[in-house]
């Protein structure tokens, strides 16, 4: 009787021991990790964590002696077995300042408790993200690379890694994942005992983590993608982030924040403090005009200022530039000020580069073109270019990318590109490669409007454009690029097949490592497309310039349109027609709580002189006409900001004089 109870209870122990094996590692919910790491809600901070608010956001930075400042045993996590899950995904919200090469930081690891030994690692470096492995008892450790990740820009990025058996995927900003297959499966037996984590280290103070630490989930068991993924703001996505980084809390006793707080602000009666990559992210609060700005690397952008209206336009600056101006490009140069850039028909002098000197534009630099339709300002690196669309059709027709010389102050020919009679310049940027896309109007030897128009991909070796892609166009005349949550859009605007304006311009969309039809949208002679965000709804208004076919005259009074994406069908669709006169161009801006429409409305059949016409958005009502400006031969517009307030500057394609206008506010 003493033995068959013996035997009984070695099997029921048994038999619990088997259970208790079988039981998951960790359950299938997320493990804040940073969170873990913070001390509970009314214990003080550890003096080497610093909360720093960065481009409208909270993170975590270590500073000082940190080696140790964030860790926890593993046992508080791993409850119900000491082994790491074989299957899991991380979720990391992250802003890296520029790193050195050969410089390894790391964002968390795990570590043999006392010991130098690391068992599990996450490492960011120059372009590349690391996993490290290594199973006690192993003498070699693993090592997973994910290159030609551009993760320390100085910008937030939210990245997921997901590992399954040999398989291991990266997702950053919820773009398109980035796939490996490991020579050998993560390990399913990685004992966790005795082991410690450590956030923004390895526990020693060589390759501590220098950026701002967000996010840090352990989801096991399953990819944490489909749960962050679309969202709106990719950069920022969230899965589970510490309360005190989504809000201020005080201590219950006395004022100040739970975490010494860095606001990163200036403040100045007026006069801007420098804004460019070192100060990327920094905000300044202008007293004088009540308003709080945040540096993006190259101007100051409005976070929150007293609210303006609109109250009136006044004629500012006649600025008479070397011949008729088709384009200008208002843009601005860190450390240097607003510059235009204003594309002139006549090749002698040239183009003209102007420069915002005591209130006005002043001539800066002249630049020899041909017959210069557009220019397109950029930057790569912290380099500075200026393109330029040179429409003279010669053999061979050459368009010209010049880059910013910081010592000379003035801008340099940098690499020559065979065109035909271009219109227009695009430039973007698509998980960190630059590119550049041309719109070829038509070629000169047979006067063929349906041709190729080019893509350019930035060779970051070479430092030159090289040719990427080629999409058909009828006449292309504009191309504007936009995105919309994690999707890449460009739109062209075809203009003439050759015999008739009454062809369809396409949307295109980027899948797959190249761009694809994504919509036919039937327009009239399109010259231009401009996109805005309005109250999360998104537009694109199209200019059509005239109608044009082998019979009947020709018309220039006819419809412009602004089409909305529609979400449900994934299509833009028609939103409000505006009559307009051979319009050429729009232009989108705010003035406070505020957007407008510029329409620049060039011919009606009979006249040049025109007026164009700016429209308030109504919500409901759409685009109404509130003001009347008077224009000859407008082409284009551009509205920009100043210290002085906020402008409007149109170009003529019939007349030397460009118009500066002032937007009276109250």
């Amino acid at each position: 009787m003493m033995l068959a109870c013996r035997r009984l209870l070695l099997t029921w122990v048994l038999l619990a021991t088997t259970v208790q094996s079988q039981r998951p590692c960790t359950d299938l919910l997320p493990l804040d990790l940073l969170a873990r790491a913070l001390p509970r809600q009314g214990q003080a901070p550890p003096t080497q964590v610093q909360m720093v608010q960065s481009r409208g956001s909270r993170g975590l930075r270590l500073v000082g002696a940190m080696a140790t400042a964030l860790s926890f045993p593993a046992s508080q996590i791993f409850t119900n077995c000491d082994f790491f899950p074989a299957e899991f995904s991380l979720v990391a919200t992250v802003k890296i300042p520029r790193l050195r090469p050969k410089t390894s930081e790391y964002i968390f690891s795990v570590m043999e408790e006392g010991s130098d030994s690391l068992l599990l690692g996450l490492r960011v470096s120059k372009n590349c993200l690391h996993v490290l492995t290594k199973p006690p008892g192993v003498s070699l450790r693993s090592r997973l690379n994910f290159k030609d990740v551009r993760l320390d820009d100085n910008r937030w990025h939210t990245v997921v890694l997901a590992i399954t058996g040999p398989y291991a995927s990266l997702t950053v900003d919820c773009g398109l994942p980035l796939e490996l297959k490991q020579v050998r499966s993560f390990p399913s037996s990685l004992s966790t005992r005795g082991s410690r984590f450590y956030i923004g280290s390895r526990s020693i103070w060589k390759g501590c983590f220098t950026g701002l630490l967000r996010q840090l989930v352990l989801l096991p068991g399953s990819d944490a993608t489909p749960r962050l993924c679309p969202t709106s703001d990719p950069s920022l996505a969230e899965l589970s982030v510490p309360h005190v980084l989504k809000s201020s809390t005080l201590h219950p006793n006395h004022e100040g924040l739970d975490y010494p707080y860095e606001a990163e602000a200036r403040v100045t009666r007026g006069n801007p403090p420098p804004c460019s990559r070192l100060e990327q992210g920094q905000l300044w609060f202008n007293a004088l005009r009540k308003g709080l700005f945040i540096c993006d690397g190259l101007t100051w952008r409005t976070l929150l200022q007293s609210k303006e209206r609109l109250d009136y336009v006044e004629d500012y600056q006649d600025l008479y530039t070397s011949s008729e101006t088709f384009d200008i490009e208002v843009f601005s140069i860190p450390s240097e000020g607003l510059f235009m850039a204003a594309a002139n028909r006549d090749s002698r002098p040239g183009s003209g580069i102007y420069k915002w000197t005591e209130g006005s534009f002043q001539l800066y630099q002249n630049i020899s073109t041909q017959e210069a339709r557009a220019w397109r300002h950029f930057t790569i690196d912290d380099k500075i270019f200026l393109v330029v669309a040179n429409s003279r059709e010669a053999e061979p027709e050459l368009s010209v990318i010049y880059r910013w010389n910081r010592r000379l102050r003035r801008f340099f020919r940098h690499q020559t590109l065979e065109t035909h009679a271009a219109l227009d310049w695009e430039a973007f940027s698509i998980h960190n490669h630059s590119f550049l896309v041309v719109a070829n109007h038509r070629r000169a030897r047979d006067s063929n409007h349906n041709i190729q128009s080019v893509i350019y991909k930035w060779n970051p070796t070479t430092k030159m454009f090289e040719v990427n892609q080629t999409l058909s166009t009828s006449g292309a005349y504009d191309w504007e690029f936009f995105t919309v949550g994690p999707y890449h859009f460009l739109a062209v605007a075809n203009t003439f097949n050759g015999h008739t304006t009454s062809v369809s311009s396409t949307i295109y969309v980027w899948f797959n490592g190249c761009f694809q039809i994504f919509q036919n949208i039937p327009t009239v002679g399109a010259t231009d497309w401009e996109t805005f965000h309005i109250d999360g709804r998104f537009f694109l208004a199209v200019a059509n310039s005239q109608k044009i076919s082998s019979h009947g005259p020709s018309l220039y009074t006819i419809n412009s349109t602004v089409y909305e994406l529609n979400m449900l069908t994934q299509t833009f669709i028609r939103f409000q027609d505006i009559l307009t006169h051979s319009a050429v161009d729009w232009e989108f801006f705010t003035v406070g709580d505020e957007k407008f429409l510029v329409v620049a409305n060039s011919h009606d059949g009979s006249s040049y002189s025109l007026n164009s016409v700016v429209y308030r958005w109504q919500g409901y009502e759409g685009f109404v006409p509130v003001h009347s400006l008077p224009t000859f031969g407008c082409r284009d517009w551009e509205h920009f900001s100043t210290d002085e307030g906020s402008f409007l500057i149109y170009s003529s394609a019939t007349s030397r004089l460009s118009k500066v206008f002032k937007l009276r506010t109250y």
